[in-house]
């Protein structure tokens, strides 16, 4: 393919919630964005099906939500492009991306919108089962194990504030960790060990999701001793992944400071990174909130930030 270089006021890289609502409004403010989807156009969304949380909609499936936000990015005067980008360059303006295409992309001022991925074991089983009984977001899918046994994997504040978030839905919630010991806050800690719903699983690993085949559900995770090597079989219709999420900064990783394992540092109650004219918003900033509401939020501020920037100069 040829190389070609594009100019724009805003490039965005990112197509979730953040990407898209930076889009909205950047386009409307007349600055002719340019948003680059990446590898996963719709970003963690597309692998979400039921959304219960979205205001506005009761019920909507992801993939639709996205392709819902990419035709209004597009109808407000946004240019969608499929291409991600490969190298970036923030030391100088205007900044400079380069793309798989072959395509060199600058301009004046770059939202960070590239989100993040929850985590996974690894296992076969476990990818076979995932939006069938595994999930890594208990505020997505606890709604849908009401009455039943789950079990959670993890050891830091999201498993616990996982586990005890499911005791609102499940009978029964298992929290299995291959630690003696949690990297949680005390205070956290001390609810989960006075929950009457929660069992603890010490010196554990999960080697196995168990389930059937049609309908495909899963009915249980089969979980080792890391000591002895002993196997135990804990039943459970929904199996939580609460090891972490890793946030895509890998473009900006040495030039942005980060933290919380990756996450691009803004400042407080806005999107300006460490450079000028370098905004970030979404899962990429995001550790605590990790909801489309709250990335979408933060694409607003975004594109706010950026017109108020670009005036500036």
């Amino acid at each position: 393919m040829m190389s070609a270089t594009r100019h724009s006021k805003v490039m965005i890289i990112g197509s979730g919630p953040a990407g898209y609502t930076a889009a909205v409004y950047a386009a409307r403010a007349m600055l002719e964005p340019v948003l680059i989807q990446g590898l996963t156009p719709g970003g963690q969304l597309t692998i979400t099906t039921e959304v219960e949380n979205w205001p506005g909609d009761t019920h909507v499936q992801g993939p639709d939500l996205m392709i819902r936000m990419e035709v209004h990015a597009k109808a407000m005067g946004a240019e969608v492009i499929g291409d991600y980008i490969t190298g970036l360059d923030l030391q100088k303006r205007p900044f400079t991306a380069t793309a798989d295409s072959g395509t060199t992309y600058t301009a004046d001022a770059v939202i960070l919108a590239t989100g993040a991925q929850a985590k996974w074991l690894g296992l076969p089983s476990e990818e076979k089962f995932k939006g069938f009984g595994v999930s890594a977001c208990a505020t997505c899918d606890g709604f849908f194990y009401r009455g039943k046994e789950i079990v959670v994997i993890g050891g830091g504040n999201t498993a616990v504030e996982e586990a005890l978030f499911l005791t609102n839905f499940a009978s029964k919630v298992t929290l299995i960790h291959r630690r003696g010991s949690l990297r949680a806050e005390k205070i956290m800690q001390d609810r989960l060990f006075k929950h009457p719903k929660i069992t603890l699983l010490w010196h554990h690993e999960v080697t196995e999701v168990l389930g059937t085949e049609a309908p495909l559900g899963v009915t249980g995770v089969r979980a080792r001793n890391v000591d002895t090597g002993a196997i135990t079989d804990v039943p459970c219709a929904g199996f939580f992944v609460a090891i972490g999420h890793a946030p895509a900064s890998e473009l900006v990783k040495d030039q942005l400071p980060l933290h919380n394992g990756g996450y691009v540092v803004v400042e407080p109650g806005s999107t300006r990174t460490a450079i000028p004219g370098v905004f970030a918003a979404g899962d990429l900033t995001d550790h605590h909130y990790r909801q489309a509401v709250t990335s979408a939020g933060m694409g607003c501020m975004a594109a706010l930030d950026a017109e108020q920037w670009l005036a500036e100069q």
